[in-house]
């Protein structure tokens, strides 16, 4: 598979396809690595998935976005981040989850602007509609790439909420209801200590109960992807390849 850096839109990207020389992707999947990972930390899920479903490689562009924050005044040079995140949530300590999903998190506007920003412009190079790009993230990934499906013009291809969260709850409710029917797969582990299980399930049912098909994948595990979560998303990502 080919890998290319390039800038879209505001951001500055790892771009990963298969498709051949001359021909244009039929789906795009952008994927938004968490807070405090380094700009290619999922970019190896590409041809993880590409493995596990074949039919995705010749025909799939997959875009890993840099957050637009850098933490190397945290003395993390590779790491970054969406937004910012409470000291609490950052050291596995945050109880009052409630107050945390009412919440707005500062940066979320400016992430957002960025991340939308490059989905205008992959749209304007591939020549696909937003129809037929899916998106998707780990943790403070899926965070942000759940605020921007809720947002856009026209409803992605579909979601993927890797060990993601409730934000902006209120907000969140009130955008959902005009996402009736966009495809979601959201994964959680039991065990997580950064992101509390009970919250993905909190989440889950604010979707669902805006009328969103949500295949929720959860495992027992910590904060991470378990390998039956990259089987699921590669049959996901290839409904939304064959669904037109």
């Amino acid at each position: 598979m080919r890998r290319v850096s390039t800038r879209l839109g505001e951001l500055d990207c790892q771009v990963v396809d298969a498709v051949p020389e001359g021909a244009s992707p039929e789906l795009a999947v952008v994927l938004c690595h968490g807070f405090g990972a380094p700009a290619t930390d999922l970019v190896p899920l590409a041809m993880e998935l590409v493995d596990l479903k074949p039919e995705l490689g010749p025909k799939v562009r997959f875009v890993f976005p840099a957050a637009p924050i850098s933490l190397s005044a945290l003395g993390m040079p590779h790491a970054r981040a969406w937004f910012n995140l409470p000291q609490e949530v950052l050291m596995g300590q945050e109880r009052d989850w409630d107050k945390f999903a009412g919440s707005t998190p500062d940066g979320l506007v400016q992430a957002r602007r960025g991340l939308m920003s490059l989905l205008s412009a992959l749209s304007a190079a591939t020549k696909l509609p937003y129809g037929r790009i899916a998106l998707g993230g780990f943790s403070q990934g899926g965070m942000i790439t759940t605020d921007v499906a809720l947002r856009l013009e026209e409803a992605p291809a579909g979601l993927c909420i890797l060990s993601g969260t409730l934000i902006s709850q209120d907000e969140w409710k009130q955008r959902a209801t005009k996402r009736t029917g966009l495809p979601v797969l959201q994964s959680h582990g039991r065990f997580d200590t950064v992101l509390a299980y009970g919250q993905a399930e909190r989440l889950r049912d604010l979707l669902t109960d805006a009328g969103l098909p949500v295949e929720f994948i959860p495992f027992n595990g910590p904060h991470t992807i378990a390998p039956e979560v990259l089987e699921r998303m590669a049959e996901f990502l290839h409904k939304r390849l064959v669904n037109r």
